[in-house]
């Protein structure tokens, strides 16, 4: 039987309430929504990492930043490291990379508005992509580099560029299957002008929004910027119909199987002075949906799923060797998990777990090292009761027996992924 090809779908710190087939009430995401009642959606699916390099790191390695030693941005995947391209390639694949990868730069090796040099594209042949690229392009207008290190420019909108990118490959012969992962920067904001950057004339289309519960009675910047960042996912929307649309006009969608899913949430700066680095769902909670192969027909499954459970899928899904080292697990069986773990970094060093009913994390605050010698009791949450995590727990006594059994969850799982120091302290 012919092997399945494989696209990996990715934007930028897309909360899974953006999308129609999670609640949002806007024509928002019309092809994903499709998608999802033709495969399969994990109603519970969390980021390992909400920081985007970090995160990034975790998709290609398949251990936790922690592991791979890219607990921050800035710090380079490294050279010698066996990535899902290096597998999928060994079981006969093709393999493309689309878009942002922010995993090739460190303090030596400026890269971000530089061509990322063979040895740091994580064994990926076929290469549109900037290191940075929101360093490379606005949400107009920009460059990327190709396989041999040449300068592509574009006009245009930056979302529906790199879709071309992906659609140019989908339309090339192929002699094997391919692995193709499309890295939109959309619907992240422009850092150097501190806002969304949506195609002109769209955010009036999505003003009248529905205001998650999370950032009700908050302050934050999401009064001024949720039209725009809407408007980016519905672009973002656009271009992933668009793909599959490229497709089935090629004769290949039957046969291939379809990851959608994003890097991290947003909270609009109500948790913290930015938009992710935090345990709270509004950073951690994205959306998955999955088509194609066994996938088709799945329905709604509302296990547990991490993020960190996606390269050993993409590797079962292509008949490849998972490697005795990777922390996730093939979500082929349609099933997840009683508990999945988080690592924050840059706004602190922190460690969370999540079960169905309840979140509970620690921190340390010197942020600039893989790990700490000891933590404290940061937040709990009882998410029956309390789903938008307004009322913090620790330190209420009548919480301490599930304080302590959600720390005792909390610590198993960072010894699975090598923590040196275990010791939590009260707060």
């Amino acid at each position: 039987m012919k092997k399945p090809n494989i696209i990996f779908y990715f934007s930028d710190q897309q909360r899974a309430d953006s999308a129609g087939c999670y609640g949002q009430k806007l024509p928002v995401t019309p092809n994903l929504d499709a998608l999802a009642e033709e495969g399969t959606l994990f109603e519970n699916a969390f980021t390992c990492q909400p920081v985007c390099g970090p995160m990034r790191a975790c998709l290609q390695s398949g251990v936790y930043a922690s592991q791979n030693g890219c607990y921050r941005n800035d710090i380079a995947l490294p050279t010698d490291c066996k990535t899902i391209a290096h597998c999928v390639k060994d079981a006969g694949y093709e393999t493309a990379y689309i878009g942002k990868w922010h995993l090739a730069s460190d303090k030596e090796h400026r890269l971000a508005t530089k061509p990322t040099p063979p040895e740091r594209r994580g064994g990926y042949d076929y290469w549109r992509a900037a290191d940075i690229l929101e360093f490379t392009s606005h949400g107009y207008n920009g460059y990327i580099f190709d396989e041999n290190c040449e300068r592509i420019d574009f006009k245009g909108y930056r979302a529906d560029k790199i879709n071309d990118f992906a659609i140019e490959y989908i339309k090339k012969p192929h002699e094997k299957p391919f692995f193709m992962f499309v890295s939109q920067l959309e619907p992240h904001h422009q850092n150097d002008r501190l806002r969304f950057e949506s195609p002109k004339g769209l955010k009036s289309q999505f003003k009248d929004y529905e205001i998650p519960g999370d950032l009700k009675g908050t302050i934050g910047d999401w009064r001024m910027q949720m039209p725009s960042y809407l408007a980016c996912c519905n672009r973002v929307d656009e271009n992933f119909g668009k793909l599959i649309q490229a497709l089935k006009d090629e004769d290949l969608y039957d046969n291939t199987v379809i990851i959608y899913t994003s890097d991290h949430g947003c909270h609009f700066r109500t948790r913290n002075m930015e938009y992710k680095r935090s345990c709270h769902e509004s950073s951690i909670k994205v959306p998955l949906v999955i088509c194609g192969g066994g996938f088709k027909g799945g329905g709604r499954i509302s296990d547990l799923v991490s993020l960190i459970d996606l390269p050993a899928t993409i590797l079962d899904i292509a008949g490849a060797e998972i490697p005795e080292n990777f922390m996730g697990k093939s979500l082929t069986d349609l099933k997840g998990h009683e508990s999945v773990f988080i690592q924050i970094s840059e706004s602190q060093i922190g460690r969370a777990v999540r079960t169905d009913r309840w979140k509970y994390s620690v921190t340390a605050k010197n942020a600039d090292k893989a790990f700490a010698n000891e933590y404290t009791d940061d937040f709990l949450y009882d998410l029956e009761n309390d789903p938008y995590e307004k009322n913090n727990l620790i330190g209420k006594s009548e919480y301490d027996s599930i304080r302590l059994e959600m720390r005792e969850i909390l610590i198993e799982h960072m010894k699975k992924s090598g923590e040196p120091s275990l010791i939590i302290n009260d707060k």
